[in-house]
């Protein structure tokens, strides 16, 4: 065999090649909405995470606003990745992150100011948030754009996701409702108006007021946390026994 046909031989075919990035890129999506989410299975960026979440309307902000700069600095960093000298590499993330950070929080002032007033110093804060600094030294310091964006929007959809998650839960059973003021809506209510639930005359649950609080956030964390892990060990038991079957029914093949 002639060393061109060894070539050919070797040459993956474009459409299976296609195939192989599109698959690659899926699987940069969908990792972090589940598999490595970041908040719910790396346990990253909690500070912000319990800190936001009394409000669904907080959430919704931090979250998009986040993945607005997750995506952005993963792109830049990614293309730049071969012009950063390695001994400064995590001050120059920095400075493209707070780029875009300062970007966000001008945004947020201008057009949406209560919401800004609400986030308050988690605005800035964003600059450190491990999520973000993790992503770029981890994945988009060592790899192409696309690839890079797909993890950063995967990643940001599944930080916003976790927040969502915990504030539905919060803001649902503290207040009864969903205050959308920020936004210049009004009040969803689960009881037609107020916050308190009154037949005749008596009032009968006003929420669960601590779960508005920090230790209410810890706490709904806390269970969110315990129910993925069961959910975990059923899944673990379910494969384990069905391997066991497959072992089994195998053997008694082969004895049979």
């Amino acid at each position: 065999m002639s060393i061109k046909d060894k070539q050919n031989k070797n040459k993956i075919p474009a459409k299976t090649a296609k195939v192989q990035s599109d698959g690659r890129l899926l699987h940069e999506f969908t990792k972090g909405l589940f598999k490595e989410n970041p908040s719910l299975v790396l346990l990253l960026g909690l500070c912000s995470t319990l800190a936001v979440t009394n409000k669904v309307s907080n959430a919704i902000g931090m979250g998009i606003s986040t993945t607005f700069v997750l995506i952005c600095s993963n792109c830049i960093i990614s293309a730049l990745k071969g012009f950063i000298p390695d001994k400064v590499r995590i001050p120059a993330y920095i400075v493209i992150v707070a780029s875009f950070v300062t970007i966000v929080e001008m945004i947020l002032n201008a057009y949406i100011s209560a919401l800004a007033k609400s986030l308050g110093i988690f605005i800035p804060l964003i600059v450190v948030n491990c999520i973000i600094l993790g992503r770029a030294e981890a994945f988009a310091g060592k790899n192409d754009v696309l690839p890079s964006l797909m993890d950063a929007l995967g990643m940001g959809l599944g930080f916003t996701m976790s927040m969502l998650l915990l504030a539905f839960i919060r803001e649902g059973l503290s207040s009864l409702g969903y205050d959308f003021s920020d936004y210049g809506a009004g009040m969803l209510s689960f009881i037609g108006g107020g916050d308190t639930l009154v037949i005749r005359g008596a009032e009968v649950f006003g929420g669960i007021k601590i779960l508005g609080l920090p230790a209410g956030a810890l706490f709904v964390f806390g269970l969110i946390l315990a129910a993925i892990n069961a959910v975990k060990d059923i899944i673990r038991q379910s494969k384990k026994n069905k391997s066991g079957s497959g072992h089994k029914a195998a053997a008694e093949g082969i004895n049979g």
